[in-house]
């Protein structure tokens, strides 16, 4: 695991393959409720997924974003 990872809190992944964000993403991303996109990336070597405020000059799923 990375250093610099903050853990925020542990959830269910529902029937409907929804997961609910942690409140504290609120606070410390600046992120909007029904406005924030994000884009989500498998780590295969460490079993992880990772979310990253999507960007529009971010090409998303089409770049490995490392």
């Amino acid at each position: 695991m990375t250093d610099s990872y903050i853990y925020l809190d542990t959830y269910l992944l529902q029937q409907d393959m929804r997961v609910r964000m942690p409140k504290a993403i609120l606070s410390n991303m600046g992120v909007e409720k029904g406005k924030t996109k994000f884009d989500i990336y498998f780590d295969s070597r460490e079993n992880t997924l990772v979310f990253r405020i999507h960007s529009d000059n971010n090409k998303g799923a089409t770049q490995n974003g490392r």
